[in-house]
Formats: structure tokens, sequence, C-alpha cells
């Protein structure tokens, strides 16, 4: 069924923006992929919160793009009601998907610390509401470590319990990006309680903190809800990273959705090393499977 919606903005109104539960609709809720697309970062190819993003990544010959919040001190830039709306019209309009939305600010402004932090997340989730998402990455790498700190994991706890029935409520998901292990993620959903808290799984990062990602994948099953490929040795298929693997553990957990390139060797420039990448994983994980 089409949907319809009206954006408001603070110029006035985005009219007349067709988004449908098609493949090639910017909303994402209440849809089930019966195979495998693939998306990019939008800082991956140097278009952080831009929604040029949408026309480079059709380009390189992707299926959509995960937006960021965006960075800064203050309010994030993708809490503009008028940048939502130019995002989705630029997605509908290059007939791509947004894979997710991601805060990755959170590696430089802390959630287990940061005061001004639990207000953005509050937002963030009204934000995944307006634009038909229901997964927001959550990264705790740099300052917002949580690896060996059980004070912050403790903080980060108690606010997860106070923002997930928001969350619940909107069908958004919080979901955790960090340098913890598969025990480490299970233990913070447990105690937080709730089926909006998951895991983002990155297989680059998890290998290089040398855990067996094949393995913790299948433990981590369900609590999975969207994936970043990456590899930090070479382009896809030629560095450190088992795709095939990765795709055999994905089976076992019946997961079918978005692999999210996080770009880390070029070799071959930005455009042409992200096309081959696309068009390795294509061969590994295609739309229908």
């Amino acid at each position: 069924m089409d949907r319809r919606r009206v954006l408001k903005t603070g110029a006035g109104v985005v009219a007349g923006l067709v988004l449908t539960g098609s493949c090639k609709s910017p909303l994402r809720r209440g849809r089930a992929a019966k195979g495998f697309k693939i998306g990019v970062c939008d800082w991956t190819i140097g278009k952080r919160s831009d929604p040029g993003s949408f026309e480079m990544a059709k380009r390189i010959g992707l299926d959509g793009v995960q937006v960021d919040f965006g960075g800064g001190e203050k309010d994030l830039q993708l809490f503009d009601p008028d940048l939502q709306a130019k995002i989705l019209a630029e997605a509908a309009r290059q007939e791509m998907e947004i894979a997710s939305l991601a805060m990755g600010n959170l590696n430089n402004v802390p959630y287990k610390s940061d005061p001004r932090t639990e207000a953005w997340v509050s937002q963030a989730v009204d934000v995944a509401e307006a634009m038909g998402q229901n997964i927001i990455l959550m990264a705790f790498f740099g300052k917002g470590d949580l690896k060996n700190d059980p004070k912050g994991t403790d903080e980060v706890v108690k606010r997860f319990k106070k923002v997930a029935p928001k969350a619940e409520d909107a069908g958004v998901v919080l979901a955790i990006e960090s340098w913890l292990s598969a025990e480490e993620h299970l233990a913070i959903i447990e105690r937080v309680g709730s089926p909006a808290i998951k895991v983002y799984y990155d297989v680059g990062n998890s290998n290089k903190a040398g855990y067996d990602i094949y393995e913790e994948i299948r433990q981590l099953g369900k609590h999975i809800c969207e994936f970043h490929a990456k590899d930090y040795d070479d382009l896809y298929g030629k560095g450190s990273i088992a795709f095939e693997e990765v795709r055999k553990a994905m089976d076992d957990i019946g997961y079918r959705g978005w692999l999210v390139m996080e770009g880390v060797k070029m070799p071959l420039g930005l455009e042409e090393s992200c096309r081959y990448d696309c068009e390795y994983l294509r061969k590994v994980f295609p739309p229908k499977a």
C-alpha cells in the first residue's frame, strides 16, 4: 500500500512526496527483505549528512545509504526538518533507499558520560520515526568506548532503560556498534530488557578485536539488526574477512537485509574501490537469496 506523507519544515512543506512500500522507497518500516541490499555509509563517500550521497551511491551501483546525524557540539544536523525533507526527497528522486541512520558523533561526545546525549538520542528517535526509519546506529568508539569500562557501561544501561520505551513505541531500534564481544553485547541487552536494543555488527571491527566473527554472528542471532561490511586489510574478497563464511553464518540465523559498506582500503580511488567492493558483495549476497 502506498503511503503519502507531507513533511513539515521550517520553510513550509514538502508536499506530494510519495513514499511507497516498494524496494525503491526511502521508507523501510514493515518490510522484510527476501535477499540482500548493499549500501554505503555517507561518511565513507565523503557525503556525511549530505543529500548528494544518494546520487553518488547510485553511480557506484549501490541500493542505498546509511545517513549520519552529523557532528558538532550542539544540535546535530539531521535534527533540522529541512534537511530531513531534502534527504527523503533526494532518495526518492534517485530511486534509492535509506539503509539506516547513524549517530557517529557519539564517538566524540560519549553517550556514557555527556549529559547532552540523552536528549540527542531521544530526539533521534523522533527523527527516525518522522523519516520512516527503524534503525539508529549508536557508535561506541573513541571517547565513547565501553571496553573495560564497567562504570560507563552501567550508565549506558541506565540511559537505555529510560529511552527504550519511547523507542519501542516508535518502532525504532537503538543499535550498539562497539569493540565489545558478543557476550558483552548480550549482557547489556539482557540488563536493559528491551527489544529496542540490538547490535549493529561490524565484521571488520570485530575481526580486528580478535573475535571469531562467524561464531559471534551465530551467537548473537536475532539480536543483530544490521551489518557493516568492512575489511581493514584490502578490498573485499582480498583481505582478512571471509565473506562467504559471513554469508553462511547469516543463513544460519536467517538474516536478510542490508550490508552497509564502511570502506577502509581505497587502492583504486574512492569510487572505483567502492564499486569493486559492491560488485564483489553482490556475488556473495545477491538481491534474491
